[in-house]
């Protein structure tokens, strides 16, 4: 079996802290807030601010705070989950900015409307934070929930979306 390519890594300022962009040739594979829950060791993972992937989503982002970008054009590697994960990280692809979704609309979406639980878990793992727009899944009465970022971040993303 052959191994899947090492990523490399850069640091990205953002508006609410670092962020760690991780990617391999191919693929972006992870992007998060330094310091967050289920957070990846990154760190031997070699630093690179060439990287031509590396580079494209630290543009991308900047003009997502900026206000410029409303929507993402990465390849990315959503393939290192689990089977219900990967799911799961496919349907918060479709929620549009400006919008969100519930844990159980994305349940039903993905088959399993009875894992609303389940969803929440796998929510909380996305491994590319605000480009799989895992923030704007809030809880059925249109609560703000858990954000493996934090909570005062998610209210920061969704009112930055809202005024786009």
């Amino acid at each position: 079996m052959k191994n899947p390519p090492q990523p490399v890594r850069c640091i990205l300022s953002s508006p609410w802290g670092a962020m760690t962009l991780a990617a391999t040739d191919t693929a972006l594979v992870w992007s998060g807030f330094d310091g967050q829950k289920h957070e990846a060791d990154t760190q031997a993972w070699p630093l690179s601010s060439a990287h031509p992937l590396l580079r494209l989503a630290s543009e991308q982002l900047q003009q997502y705070f900026a206000r410029e970008r409303t929507v993402f054009t990465l390849p990315l590697d959503l393939d290192r989950g689990t089977p219900f994960q990967q799911r799961v990280w496919q349907s918060l692809l479709a929620i549009a900015a400006g919008t969100t979704s519930t844990y159980g609309s994305i349940a039903q979406a993905v088959g399993s409307p009875k894992a609303v639980r389940a969803v929440g878990a796998a929510v909380g793992r996305n491994p590319i934070s605000i480009i799989v727009p895992c923030h704007r899944v809030v809880g059925s009465t249109g609560a703000l929930t858990g954000y493996a970022g934090g909570l005062d971040r998610k209210i920061a993303l969704l009112q930055l979306e809202s005024t786009h």
